[in-house]
């Protein structure tokens, strides 16, 4: 009996190589190849995404719009991060690390859905028994939640055609293959072929579909990159390590914002959404603490206040550390170099660390005043008052720079009880908003420095 040819298939990108090679040509990625049994090419499919004959040229203004309304989840936190709700024909990929509670919070969600339109949960890594114990060990008050045992794909399209629910929940989409490919679930031809056949059909039939994704020991969705663009929604499940707390951010949406934010405590009976996610990042001491300023981050259109900690300790070896926490290490570096320019005060001889509280993790630079204020606070002993609350950006030039969305941070800051603001000039309220909360605006980072 002949030998099947094989081929080598790059596990980060797909692409395919006659014989094994330590790092992939087109990615570049390391001992990332795999190998696989050579299939010859599927017939090229007749027609669009949609399933038409053939696509004819239209002008823009000729293409009917049909305002579909969105479809609410029941968790005000999960609207928000998907724009506002379900839109039908969507599809929904979320990633997550082992046991944070994907399939808890769709199984959740999927009680609340049914209530609005037809629903189906298809699980690939458990058994319907598991499931049920699950939905009982959450209280679901409904337990008439249609679900299905399967992982050949043709078969769950099947079901899908003929049930035609509004929304269907695949859990995981690397435990499903298709019959036209002979390689193992999981592989990057079959995620990507699966995948495909379940965005057609969602795209036809105007049914939403989610896929539950695994991560890689990175934290990156596993499977190709294409996977991700072929969605329209990619939403990561985040937590920090031994708390119960559960962050859900959206890093791509074509029906809303990116980097939407959704916060979720995790209880004995399931995901409990979290009303006021500011609290939740606030360590509110009992008496002012050196090296730890509150400032107000944006994440996607929601200003939330987080507390920035700092400490400045004399190191005892030639190379100082500089150790972050939800900041990026690189801009901590920049910041002490125009913090010795231009504010005259040099920590080259100090440990610097820096972290935010509760997990958080900020990637705007609305960060850096609150980060030089907080090295300075602990360098000095002296703590900023615990009803301050600072943001703004650093320029290499000493300059305090203006954010986005000045006015709802301070909005936010003072219906959390905070009396005074350091913020840029120009954030300064305009003329005639009345806030309850003190605000000094500044210009030069020297100004700043000199409120310690």
């Amino acid at each position: 009996m002949a030998k099947a040819k094989t081929q080598y298939v790059c596990q980060s990108c797909g692409a395919v190589s006659p014989k094994w090679v330590g790092q992939c040509a087109d990615c570049g990625a390391w001992n990332t190849l795999s190998e696989t049994v050579a299939v010859p090419a599927a017939k090229s499919r007749a027609g669009g995404i949609s399933g038409a004959a053939l696509g004819r040229i239209q002008r823009l203004d000729e293409v009917e719009l049909q305002e579909e309304p969105r479809a609410a989840t029941g968790m005000p936190e999960m609207d928000r991060v998907l724009g506002g709700g379900i839109v039908p024909g969507a599809v929904i990929l979320i990633g997550g690390d082992p046991g944070i509670g994907k399939s808890t919070l769709l199984l959740q969600m999927l009680a609340q859905v049914q209530e609005r339109l037809p629903t189906l949960y298809v699980t690939g890594e458990e058994s319907l028994t598991q499931v049920h114990l699950r939905a009982k060990r959450l209280g679901l008050t409904r337990l008439d939640l249609p679900v299905l045992a399967e992982t050949g794909v043709e078969a769950i399209v099947a079901q899908l055609q003929a049930l035609r629910p509004g929304l269907v929940v695949i859990d995981s989409i690397q435990t499903l293959y298709t019959d036209a490919l002979d390689s193992a679930p999981g592989s990057v031809s079959q995620l990507r072929e699966c995948a495909a056949q379940l965005v057609r059909f969602a795209k036809s039939s105007q049914t939403a579909v989610v896929l539950v994704g695994h991560v890689t020991k990175e934290g990156a969705i596993a499977g190709p990159r294409v996977l991700e663009h072929m969605v329209d929604t990619v939403l990561y499940f985040e937590h920090d390590p031994g708390s119960r707390f559960r962050i859900i951010r959206a890093v791509k949406n074509r029906f809303g914002a990116v980097n939407e934010l959704g916060v979720f405590a995790m209880t004995d009976g399931g995901l409990k959404e979290v009303s006021n996610p500011s609290a939740l990042f606030l360590s509110r001491h009992g008496a002012p603490v050196p090296g730890s300023v509150i400032t107000v981050t944006r994440q996607g259109s929601r200003p939330m206040l987080v507390e920035v900690q700092a400490l400045v300790d004399q190191s005892t070896i030639g190379n100082p550390r500089r150790v972050t926490l939800g900041l990026e290490g690189n801009r901590l570096n920049m910041l002490l170099a125009v913090l010795h320019r231009h504010g005259g005060i040099s920590l080259g001889d100090q440990d610097v660390f820096a972290n935010v509280v509760g997990g958080m993790r900020i990637q705007e630079p609305a960060a850096d005043l609150p980060l030089l204020l907080a090295a300075l606070s602990s360098l000095r002993s002296r703590p900023v008052p615990g009803d301050w609350v600072v943001f703004g950006e650093i320029g290499l030039a000493g300059e305090v720079r203006p954010v986005a969305g000045g006015e709802e941070r301070l909005i936010e800051a003072a219906k959390q009880g905070f009396k005074r603001a350091i913020v840029p000039e120009a954030n300064k309220p305009r003329r005639g908003a009345r806030l309850d909360i003190e605000v000094l605006a500044i210009s030069r980072l020297d100004e700043a420095l000199a409120q310690l």
